[in-house]
């Protein structure tokens, strides 16, 4: 029995990336409507990897060897570690999702400011501008790592 690797989809590769308009308004309901369109298809994504982690673990252990038996046993740990980080990121797209219905995303939580698209590209769930962000990775650096 093998087991599943842990995947390398941080987000839906099936959304092209959107074509900004010359003139468009920034956060229009197209947009906003392509960013909701990449939340869901990287959410159903790591459904589906949790979904077949679950039908993984409920196959019989047909190991008789200790030392099969707990390579194995530390190939589940390291998948339910993979899980529960998707478990976490499942959570901060619904509630990134919640900022699209409220039409705050793409804003800086901290200073109101665009956060960009192509950031949003890259990063669907970021909800502060690169400013912003950098400062707050200077401050946790500089008081250890907190």
């Amino acid at each position: 029995m093998a087991l599943s690797k842990p995947s390398a989809k941080t987000q839906a590769h099936s959304v092209s990336p959107y074509k900004l308009k010359k003139g468009e308004k920034y956060m229009n309901d197209q947009q906003l409507a392509h960013f909701k369109n990449i939340l869901v298809e990287w959410k159903k994504q790591l459904m589906e990897e949790v979904d077949s982690t679950v039908d993984h673990l409920k196959e019989p252990n047909a190991y008789a060897d200790p030392l099969d038996r707990a390579s194995q046993e530390e190939g589940f740990n390291l998948e339910l570690r993979t899980r529960d980080r998707e478990r976490k990121l499942i959570r901060k797209i619904e509630q990134v999702m919640d900022r699209i219905a409220n039409h705050d995303y793409g804003y800086c939580e901290d200073c109101g400011a665009e956060i960009g698209l192509r950031r949003l590209e890259a990063r669907p769930t970021a909800t502060k501008c690169i400013d912003c962000k950098t400062f707050e990775e200077i401050r946790e650096k500089q008081s250890g790592g907190e």
